[in-house]
């Protein structure tokens, strides 16, 4: 089975995040989705301190009714920091016949080179990078962190490359929409509306519960 990895805090998920997930699943073939919600995400503070079962259930609402998405807690259960790499390693180890594909977006993958033994995720499993508005992937070989980038080989004239240890990096020309969780933050917090920014079902659960206000 091929399966993509997705991960991130989602404070809140958005039809961004929604949209990467579909086109890396057409796009590469996947046959599921596993989205998994950081408990404690190691790079950066969580905005607000939003509670991991709040972000989980915002999660559990937007993917439900598609057949190839799925949540994920393992991050919660496993307690710690949630590094990526830890993650990949303890879903191997759960699901030792799937071919993982961990799917990325421009943004974040631009900034890979300061995460948690980063150099590690390249060679345990398979990297879809999504382009994000600001963010966009010209050369797929310099745009990955120049420490290792003796490691890879360009696929012809694909926009992929080829680690050392046979795994791929394929970025992916997206549907740009230029959704940040900070943005709906922020609008929340202005009484602005944001609607379309998400789906309704998460809309309506951050006013019932009255998060970001």
């Amino acid at each position: 089975m091929k399966t993509g990895l997705m991960g991130g805090t989602f404070n809140p998920i958005h039809l961004g995040h929604l949209r990467i997930a579909e086109e890396a699943r057409d796009v590469c073939g996947l046959d599921r989705i596993v989205f998994i919600p950081a408990a404690d995400p190691p790079h950066k503070p969580l905005v607000d301190e939003v509670a991991f079962t709040d972000r989980f259930e915002m999660v559990r609402l937007a993917i439900q009714g598609n057949p190839f998405f799925e949540i994920s807690d393992m991050e919660a259960k496993r307690g710690g920091k949630s590094y990526s790499i830890d993650t990949i390693n303890a879903f191997q180890a759960e699901n030792q016949g799937d071919e993982l594909f961990f799917i990325i977006g421009s943004d974040s993958f631009s900034e890979l080179a300061q995460w948690h033994c980063y150099e590690q995720i390249f060679a345990s499993c398979n990297l879809i990078v999504v382009q994000r508005p600001g963010y966009v992937v010209v050369n797929p070989l310099m745009a990955l962190p120049s420490a290792i980038r003796h490691q890879f080989e360009r696929l012809d004239e694909q926009a992929a490359v080829v680690h050392c240890s046979g795994t791929t990096v394929q970025f992916l020309d997206s549907c740009l929409l230029g959704i940040s969780s900070s943005e709906i933050r922020s609008r929340m917090r202005s009484e602005s509306s944001i609607r379309y920014l998400l789906p309704p079902q998460v809309e309506a659960y951050i006013k019932k519960q009255r998060i970001y206000i």
